[in-house]
């Protein structure tokens, strides 16, 4: 056992150390290639059927070379994390397995210009995402695996759609595509990518899957919902950009779900879960900045916010692991003294969510919002955009208060203390994370100069700080007042808005006519008629055949009789 348990050590900080290693040489050669303005196609051709050639394509820019040094140093510090966080588990190495398949298939994903070989990855995403949020096997993983699975099929099948549509123009290479047709001829192929971008994005109406994936491994967790499962929708629309152009309706749908997402978090008790949500709502920043053409913004904040987010996951972890795997903040405090380091990064990494100056979210929000500021928009949508920003602070600030703050909750007593196999990649992550939204301004965003007056610059400064001290002043009032009076409005947004139940009861019908159909259909009628039942008529007929070629002594007297009378007759 003890030799078992040193050898699960070796392979994971073999793997971690190996993925870090390449992620620095990644970063590097993306830097080259956005100062040389280079871009290198590697092709495969498979084979060619009616016209239409089968290549494996796949592009090295200073985009996807960026995104994948990001994905595998983040993946890196996550395995060396999960050596120590899974300890003694029995499925350690399947556990382990499913992780760096997972990784391996967002590389696909990333290095893909071709629909074909991006199908690859993304089955794969969502194959091995199903694996691990079931891998604790109960009710509630199940469940919530289910739903993932289900939800993420949608974007699977317009995917798949939309390579049967691109096989009339002779290949799946939409790279090319997009600069060569204009958007009307292929607006069925920009729907079917953008309905799969939402999918997988949890994005309106689709986003009940993203908190009930919380049922897998926090070490899951934190890469699914940082750099690969939930950014691949994003990253897939952003090398759309050209397609996409400035998109009304996905410009809505981020900024509802970020609106939507943020308010559900102010409302939430489960550590996870607000981080989730807090997920959700930066995957809606994501996509409204998408929407309004600024898909460079999009892709920075896109990797700032995969590095505070997995360390924000990261100490979740050391919490929930130290506080005898409570996750309800309710019973959670005095963190601060049980585990001083996880909860400076925690509290580093909450400023940064909130865009507190200087930090690297700071960098990508501030020019997100700015440049939003100087768009032509609607007065109620600017209100949405500003809301669902101030909602980022209102639940980072409540959820410092319950975990550091508050006198309540007694978990403090029982608190295990940190480990420091744990501490060394959260380090490492923190460091990164405080300094990158800085040095990604300095190599890859030109410098520009946003003019606005002074009232639209300090409006979200003065509103954060405005509705801050409110919550922090009122939070009382709010606990004890609010339910009695606002109950089933407060249930309402807590559940966001109703979209986990109907993304499961209303569809349980449709699972039964399935189920009904299974039985009936495919295992009844259907069986009879083709295939069990063609079996069973040509066994019987070719028993009744072999009858007359067996060579029995019965058969051969009857054969040598019938012989000597037609003789006797001819």
């Amino acid at each position: 056992m003890i030799k078992s348990l040193l050898n699960f050590k070796l392979i994971t900080f073999y793997l971690g150390v190996m993925l870090i290693s390449f992620s620095f040489y990644l970063t590097y050669q993306g830097f080259l290639f956005y100062i040389l303005s280079k871009v290198i196609f590697v092709e495969w051709e498979l084979f060619t059927l009616f016209g239409s050639s089968l290549i494996v394509t796949f592009i090295l820019d200073w985009m996807s070379l960026t995104f994948m040094g990001f994905v595998m140093f983040i993946s890196g510090m996550i395995f060396i994390y999960s050596t120590y966080y899974m300890e003694g588990d029995m499925f350690i190495v399947r556990f382990i397995t499913l992780v760096f398949l997972f990784v391996l298939s967002m590389l696909l994903v990333i290095a893909s210009p071709n629909l074909i070989s991006i199908l690859l990855g993304w089955d794969g995403l969502g194959l091995v995402s199903y694996c691990l949020v079931i891998y604790y096997q109960n009710e509630k993983s199940a469940n919530a695996g289910m739903l993932t699975i289900l939800s993420n099929r949608i974007g699977d099948v317009a995917l798949l759609l939309s390579i049967s549509w691109l096989a009339i123009y002779g290949s799946w290479n939409f790279y090319f595509f997009q600069l060569v047709y204009t958007n009307v001829d292929l607006f069925f192929i920009t729907f079917l990518i953008v309905l799969a971008g939402l999918t997988k994005s949890a994005q309106i109406p689709f986003s009940a899957w993203l908190p009930a994936a919380m049922a897998a491994p926090t070490p899951v967790s934190a890469l699914v919902h940082s750099s690969t499962l939930v950014t691949a929708g994003v990253y897939l629309l952003i090398r759309f950009n050209v397609m996409l152009g400035v998109n009304n309706i996905l410009f809505y749908l981020g900024s509802l779900t970020m609106f939507m997402s943020g308010l559900g978090a102010n409302l939430e008790m489960d550590l996870k879960k607000i981080i989730a949500l807090s997920t959700l709502s930066q995957l809606g920043v994501m996509m409204f900045t998408l929407s309004l053409g600024f898909y460079e913004f999009s892709f920075f904040h896109l990797l700032s916010h995969a590095l505070f987010k997995s360390l924000l996951f990261l100490c979740a972890g050391v919490f929930i692991h130290s506080m005898g795997d409570i996750q309800d903040i309710r019973y959670l405090s005095g963190l601060n003294i049980g585990c001083p380091v996880s909860s400076f990064f925690f509290i580093a990494c909450s400023l940064s969510l909130c865009g507190f100056p200087f930090l690297s979210g700071f960098y990508s929000k501030d020019l997100i919002l700015e440049s939003y500021l100087l768009s032509h928009t609607s007065l109620f949508m600017l209100l949405i955009v500003l809301i669902g920003t101030f909602f980022t602070a209102t639940y980072s600030i409540r959820l410092m208060m319950f975990m550091f703050f508050k006198n309540l909750g007694g978990k403090i007593n029982i608190s295990l203390g940190e480990v420091s196999g744990m501490i060394l990649p959260m380090s490492s992550l923190f460091m990164v994370s405080v300094f990158a939204g800085n040095f990604i301004t300095l190599l890859y965003i030109p410098c520009c100069f946003v003019f606005l007056p002074l009232f639209f610059k300090m409006l979200i400064l003065t509103g954060i700080i405005g509705l801050s001290y409110m919550v922090f002043i009122n939070m009382s009032v709010i606990n004890l007042f609010a339910f009695k009076n606002l109950k089933n409005k407060i249930h309402f947004m807590g559940t966001m808005w109703f979209m986990p139940i109907l993304s499961t009861y209303f569809f349980m019908p449709s699972l039964a006519l399935g189920s009904a159909l299974l039985k009936y259909l495919d295992q009844g009628w259907v069986e009879i008629i083709s295939g069990q039942g063609m079996f069973m008529v040509m066994r019987k007929s070719g028993s009744q055949i072999d009858y007359f070629f067996s060579l029995n002594i019965k058969s051969y007297l009857l054969m040598f009789l019938m012989i000597l009378i037609f003789l006797f007759f001819y």
